[in-house]
């Protein structure tokens, strides 16, 4: 296999003392942990695209987030509730947070040291943490949050709106509003907890807990119960015309912008969720989460929309001409490529957006449009070859070649291996993988296992070649 795919493949859940899934072994006596070498962690897991993203020597288990927003002032105070594990002996550790003060931190109930170095939260605890020992962070923050602006990525992370505010963003977000080991390498469960003036929706992943009003506020819960990439955590604030039911015994909630008629085409779009993932079901396998969902924002900063688990945000534009459902089964293609199965490193994004451009053309023909071969061949026609797919380049993260070259790519396996063999290798690769970090490899050693073929030469021509590739077939 090329070189290039093999870089591409890097894992770095080993990097700088990494994260893993495994359980938590009992700490060592005390004698024992006072020969321990005890270090800092690193201010990065080793992601070569964005060195200073996500941190190293810990794992986190789980979030529980309690906020209150006030719109009126832009205030946010809030307290963050970090269950984790220790991967490596620890002396401080690091978590990413941007803007807002921090009033307090302790560590397993103790008070502990914090400094602020620019994104970084410094966290130096009583006593060291001995690796494998599990221990729980209680952060209290509050301020006037900020967004991040990037040459690269624009504006993102948490806005003010003029009824509320929007934490929305990739590849970085939720460090805007919560302190957190932001990659996507260390997934985490996750508790909400969002007070804002009555009148007002807050609305976030997972499993909707109800919302109580208490002098003249409201609360909303929240509770994503499956392992969860930082990015997709959001927190939308505001007026919306909220839609609840239940679908295969999961509830389905929806929410469109009160500034859109009811009625509107996004309300029709919204409607078709279940319908869509179902569809998608049977080409990808069992849906993953334990809610359905959506919601749309009328902002014209949120030119995008986005796979934040359970329930999609997409910006109202999508839907100003019509109800563009494409647009659906691209965020809902996600929740399997890119939520549940997620990338390792972010060169190898194109397993999200390559499988969520490819559900695109799936729809398309099952709403009896183009079919897949047809949307194929126009994309082949208008491809510019010398952007590479995997390992696209920082600036090329959400570039068409990610994109619709990775549709190419998705395609071309198909025609290779042919649809037996095409819709097994992606079912298999979002079972085993469920919860799971990837790479480019890992897909490759998935294909090549359940179809029996050496698929080296395609992958290299399809992903990283600079000439058109021989088609299959």
């Amino acid at each position: 296999m090329n070189r290039r795919i093999l870089a591409a493949a890097a894992v770095v859940a080993l990097a700088a003392g990494g994260c893993t899934d495994s359980a938590p072994e009992s700490p060592p006596s005390s004698p024992q942990a006072a020969k321990r070498d005890f270090k800092p962690g690193e201010d990065g897991v080793g992601d070569p695209y964005f060195p200073t993203y996500g941190n190293g020597g810990y794992d986190v288990r789980h979030y529980k987030l309690v906020v209150k927003y006030d719109p009126s002032t832009d205030e946010l105070t809030g307290t963050a509730t970090i269950t984790a594990a220790a991967t490596e002996d620890l002396s401080r550790f690091n978590l990413d947070f941007v803007g807002m003060s921090v009033s307090s931190v302790k560590v397993d109930g103790a008070d502990a040291e914090d400094k602020r170095e620019d994104a970084e939260l410094v966290v130096t605890p009583s006593g060291g943490i001995a690796k494998d020992a599990e221990f729980t962070v209680e952060i209290g923050y509050s301020g006037k949050p900020v967004p991040i602006k990037s040459p690269d990525f624009g504006e993102g992370g948490f806005l003010h709106t003029d009824d509320g505010a929007i934490a929305l963003g990739q590849p970085e977000s939720a460090s805007t509003w919560f302190p957190v080991n932001d990659h996507p390498i260390d997934k985490a469960t996750y508790d909400v907890e969002a007070t804002v003036p009555e009148g007002l929706a807050a609305l976030s992943n997972g499993v909707p807990g109800g919302d109580a009003d208490s002098g003249g506020w409201t609360t909303w819960k929240w509770s994503e119960k499956v392992p969860m990439a930082s990015y997709l955590a959001f927190l939308v604030i505001g007026k919306f015309r909220v839609e609840t039911g239940e679908h295969k015994g999961k509830p389905v909630f929806t929410a469109i912008d009160s500034k859109l008629r009811p009625g509107s085409p996004a309300d029709q779009a919204m409607a078709q969720t279940t319908e869509i993932a179902d569809f998608l079901e049977t080409q990808f396998g069992p849906y993953p989460f334990q809610a359905y969902g959506g919601v749309v924002v009328d902002d014209d900063r949120i030119r995008y929309a986005l796979e934040t688990q359970s329930r999609p945000v997409y910006g109202g534009l999508f839907f100003k001409q019509g109800p563009f459902t494409e647009v659906v089964a691209h965020e809902l293609a996600h929740q399997w490529f890119g939520d549940s199965v997620s990338v390792a490193q972010w060169r190898d994004i194109w397993l999200n957006e390559g499988f969520a451009s490819y559900a695109e053309w799936l729809w398309t023909e099952e709403e009896g449009g183009l079919s897949v071969q047809e949307s194929f061949q126009r994309e082949y026609a208008d491809t510019d070859w010398k952007n590479p797919t995997a390992d696209p380049g920082r600036a090329g993260l959400f570039g068409r070649a990610v994109y619709k070259r990775g549709a190419l790519a998705v395609h071309a396996l198909r025609l290779e291996v042919g649809d037996t063999d095409f819709f097994r290798i992606l079912k298999t690769w979002t079972a085993e993988k469920r919860n799971g970090n990837v790479t480019t490899a890992d897909f490759i050693t998935v294909a090549e296992r359940v179809s029996g073929e050496s698929l080296d030469r395609l992958f290299d021509a399809w992903l990283i070649g600079q000439s058109p590739p021989e088609i299959p077939g």
